[in-house]
């Protein structure tokens, strides 16, 4: 019996919803390798849930990209390519670019206090990104400034998929900086700060223009490594 299904709905729900969240990191930080088998019952043992909840998370990153549903033969990691790390770059220049005009047009004073908070606390750990224990701390305030950059637009469905995006990028980058690579010199801060500031000065060419410069060169940076690896 799946004893999942003893549980309250919502209970279960929460169970589905931390299992997901771990896993998605585990995913993300290549500790679980791209192209990977996932196996239910190894998996059932190492979170010692049933199978239920373990089907609904594996589900859910199916959604998200991160892992593929193979019919009749399970689950596995999304791989890694220069191919799919080109298509997610690209697309994130452009849903990201249409959603940053969008802000930029409809975002009132809540989004420009969101966006400047976002960004103040994502320069109070830039210097600290490369040690490990600041790591996730940093990806948190990154994701989070894109989020309020993008916030105004408006756009639910845009949003999600621009969230979805940036996981999809992230994953690349935070595999190879887990393995100890480093990355080349770049002011990121700066980088950021001047998305920003062309983004509260309402000019949406410039803004979006440095957007693009922040997602090509790190796009760039991963390819080269990928090239290498390959």
């Amino acid at each position: 019996m799946d004893e999942s299904k003893s549980l309250p709905t919502g209970s279960r729900a929460t169970l589905a919803s931390s299992l997901t969240a771990q896993l998605r990191l585990q995913i993300m930080r290549g500790e679980i390798a791209p192209g990977s088998k996932l196996r239910l019952e190894e998996l059932r043992d190492t979170y010692g849930v049933s199978l239920s909840p373990l089907r609904e998370s594996l589900s859910r990153l199916g959604a998200e990209g991160l892992v593929i549903i193979e019919d009749q033969r399970g689950y596995r990691v999304a791989p890694v390519s220069r191919a799919n790390l080109e298509e997610v770059t690209r697309l994130r220049i452009e849903l990201e670019s249409l959603a940053l005009r969008e802000s930029i047009r409809l975002g009132d004073d809540r989004w420009e206090e969101s966006l400047v908070a976002s960004f103040h606390t994502l320069q109070k750990i830039e210097k600290l990104r490369h040690l490990p224990e600041k790591m996730e701390e940093w990806e948190r305030a990154h994701h989070s400034f894109h989020v309020a950059l993008l916030g105004a637009c408006g756009m639910p469905l845009l949003l999600q998929f621009c969230s979805t995006l940036q996981d999809l990028s992230d994953r690349y980058r935070r595999i190879y900086l887990q393995q100890g690579r480093r990355p080349p010199e770049r002011d990121i801060s700066a980088e950021h700060r001047s998305v920003m500031e062309a983004a509260l000065a309402r000019d949406e060419e410039k803004s979006i223009r440095y957007l693009r410069e922040n997602i090509e060169r790190t796009g760039a940076y991963i390819l080269s490594i990928l090239d290498d690896d390959l």
